[in-house]
Formats: C-alpha cells, structure tokens, sequence
C-alpha cells in the first residue's frame, strides 16, 4: 500500500525481493519523536510453528534490527487474544521513510536472509500476517528504554476503541489527552503509547499499550479505575456530550517474549 509516497510491505515481501543494502547510518539516524508504529500480528497454529517463528525472531531477526534501529521494538506472545497462538511484533519509527530504510537493511543481510530462507522452508511458517500502521496521538509519550531485572516479563495489553462517527472519535481523543490520562497515572496504568490506525481495521480509533507486572497488577489497577469517583464524573459528562463514543473495544492480553528488546 502506499502512503505519502512511502510504500510500506510486510517482511516476506522484503526477504523475497531481496533489496541493495541501505546505509547503516541512514536507518539508525534519530533525529525526531517517534511519530508511527508498524504493528504486525503473526497468527499462528499449534505445533512446530510458535518455535520456528521464536528462532527466527530471537536468533536472526532482533539482533538484526538492533544493529541498524534505535527506536523502539516489542515482541509479545498472546495470553488472551481472538487468535491463538499469536505472535505480535510492534516497531516503532520516527518517518514512514525509516520504515523503508530500516526494513531493506534488515533484509539486505546476508545470516538473515539464510536464516529467512530456513524458516520459510518446509512446512508453512504462519497462517497469516497482519500488518497495521498506527499514528501516535499527539499527547502520547514517548517509550523510555530502561534496563529490567531478570525475571518474569511484564504483561501488556492491547486497547482499541473505535467510534462510530469522525465527530465522537475526536471527542475520545480529546477525553484521553485532558482528565482519562491524569486518572490513568493516578491509579498506576501508565500506557506506553497511545495512537490511531492509518492503515487496518476498525477505523476510526484509539489504539493503546499498556504495560503490567502481572496480571493481578493489571485487575487491581482496572478495579480501581471503574470504581474511581473522578473517572465516574468524567465518563459520565463525556456520554452527556457525545454518546457513547466508543462503541466497541477489543482488548488482547501478552506476554513480552524472552527476546523481545522491551521487556
């Protein structure tokens, strides 16, 4: 698909072409807030298939994208989503042109592409991909990097809310980025990110990441969110405004894989 100018392809289209090499530095420049994430949901089946795909990942792939990208990377592993096994990796990047940049160099390797070539061959390496380009909202922060103690990964969550009218979608936004937000940090949910969909399904949306411990931090930090007065107060006067502004929402749990760079 194309998008101001920028076509954006899934990873076996890039692996298959087998594109020139692009400069190192060009792909790892940083020179601006991470501005888009290309989240990608790799739908699995049960079998050889989740272990081939976490070889790739963690032995081929990730290092890869480490070496020539400096923005943030999560790989996550479904506990509770509508497919399962199903493996979701988000990269997140500062220009859709850095999308390209980093993408060709990736796949301009010569260990990777061998590696490519051994997961794709054989029985089939997933069931499907799905690819989706997410715009980060203006008041979403940005991912701050930190180094984590050994241990059990952080649980993430996945939110989308989609409007059913233009009108109520800037409404949720507006929601989020005044009261919903300062609640959120009261209460402990501090979101990695927040965005709307440029390219997938459900649209118009709200789409974000939220990082748990566990998944009793997770219950304790929601029940008190519903149960807060100042919330309460808030979504009220927000359905008196505009309605029900989110109509529906679909909400995953993961696990952060081993491997994954943000952990």
């Amino acid at each position: 698909m194309d998008y101001d100018g920028v076509v954006i392809l899934n990873r076996r289209q890039f692996f298959g072409a087998m594109p020139a090499a692009m400069p190192m530095a060009a792909a790892a420049q940083s020179t601006n807030r991470t501005k888009y994430y290309v989240l990608e949901r790799f739908f699995l089946e049960n079998g050889s298939q989740p272990g081939r795909l976490a070889e790739f990942f963690s032995k081929s792939l990730i290092p890869a994208m480490k070496k020539v990208h400096n923005g943030p990377v999560i790989v996550m592993e479904a506990l509770a989503a509508p497919h399962m096994p199903q493996v979701v990796l988000i990269t997140g990047v500062e220009t859709l042109e850095q999308t390209r940049l980093v993408s060709e160099a990736v796949a301009a390797g010569k260990e990777v592409k061998a590696a490519f070539d051994r997961w794709e061959s054989g029985e089939p390496a997933y069931l499907s991909e799905e690819s989706m380009l997410l715009e980060a909202t203006d008041y979403s922060p940005e991912i701050q990097v930190t180094a984590r103690p050994e241990g059990a990964p952080r649980i993430f969550e996945l939110r989308t809310y989609h409007s059913p009218t233009a009108r109520q979608w800037k409404l949720l936004h507006e929601r989020f980025a005044g009261p919903e937000i300062k609640i959120f940090h009261r209460l402990g949910i501090h979101p990695l990110f927040y965005s709307s969909t440029v390219f997938g399904p459900n649209q118009p949306n709200l789409t974000y990441l939220i990082p748990f411990e566990s998944l009793a931090a997770r219950e304790k930090a929601w029940t008190a969110f519903g149960a807060d007065p100042e919330w309460i107060k808030v979504r009220a006067e927000s359905i008196a405004k505009g309605g029900q502004i989110s109509a529906v929402s679909d909400i995953s749990l993961y696990r952060a894989a081993a491997y994954s760079p943000i952990r």
